[in-house]
């Protein structure tokens, strides 16, 4: 395996996780002003997100060799 790969594999999760903190962000945004469908809609994407990154994250440290209970 290539380590440029690896590198890009933990740049996605990385990634990744800014997608989820900023769906949770707006999700929060929304619950303020009373908006409950959109928050939740904004929060299942949030989990979306956060799954891919959780992913991407496990292939990544498999991919490297450094297999870890996360």
């Amino acid at each position: 395996m290539n380590q440029d790969t690896v590198h890009e594999l933990h740049r996605e999760a990385a990634r990744q996780h800014e997608l989820a903190a900023h769906s949770h962000r707006t999700a929060s945004e929304h619950n303020e002003k009373g908006d409950h469908e959109t928050a939740f809609w904004h929060a299942e994407r949030a989990l979306e997100y956060a799954s891919r990154a959780y992913q991407v994250a496990q292939d990544a440290h498999n991919k490297s060799g450094q297999i870890r209970t996360l």
